[in-house]
């Protein structure tokens, strides 16, 4: 019998039949590949980030130094006495340092989510540091700005009246800020639910 051509043996030769999972058997899914932290290509943009944050200590300072009430003292042998209820405005002080704080710190960490292509944890530490340096140089800037709007008299005598200006009386103060940032961040991060936060949609 002669041999067929060689396209003819391919041709009749028997089809492969893919192999199926035994009945019952569990079916094996391969894991996504996990989305890994960038660190270095993050950390010039967070360096960037943590001093532009900083500086917004000048404008929160001068805006509290607007803000904040002052207190009338009476000058009396004794120094200086606050009037009745006046003593209370140094409470109103601070309240009003932590919220301005509270207010900067939810729309730094709203406006730094934003930067799409850089989210995850180190512009988050980048934007938490930056609001806590942001804070501290408030209260630095703070009383810079109190003393010149308000005149320190050269001479006083016993019975006279002062206009005090306000001052903060605590330094934990500046931690109202860094909490709020890493409040809105991290709660903008839980909802968003991507494993890589939606950086490669940047």
């Amino acid at each position: 019998m002669a041999e067929q051509p060689v396209e003819a043996q391919q041709r009749d030769a028997p089809a492969e039949v893919p192999l199926y999972p035994v009945y019952g058997a569990g079916y094996y899914l391969p894991q996504p590949p996990k989305s890994r932290v960038v660190i270095k290509a993050d950390l010039l943009p967070a360096i960037s980030v943590l001093s532009l944050i900083s500086l917004l200590g000048i404008p929160l300072a001068y805006l509290w130094s607007l803000l904040a009430p002052s207190q009338l003292k009476s000058v009396t042998p004794r120094g200086l006495i606050p009037l009745t209820a006046e003593s209370y405005h140094r409470f109103d002080s601070i309240a009003l340092f932590v919220l301005l704080g509270f207010g900067a710190g939810l729309i730094v960490g709203v406006g730094v989510w934003f930067l799409r292509e850089r989210r995850g944890p180190v512009t988050m530490v980048a934007a938490v540091l930056g609001s806590l340096g942001a804070a501290y140089l408030a209260t630095l800037m703070a009383g810079m700005f109190t003393g010149w709007m308000y005149e320190v008299p050269s001479t006083t005598n016993i019975g006279d009246t002062l206009t005090i200006a306000p001052t903060l009386e605590s330094v934990w103060v500046i931690l109202a800020q860094p909490l709020a940032t890493a409040l809105a961040y991290g709660v903008l991060a839980a909802w968003n639910g991507m494993d890589d936060l939606g950086r490669r949609l940047g």
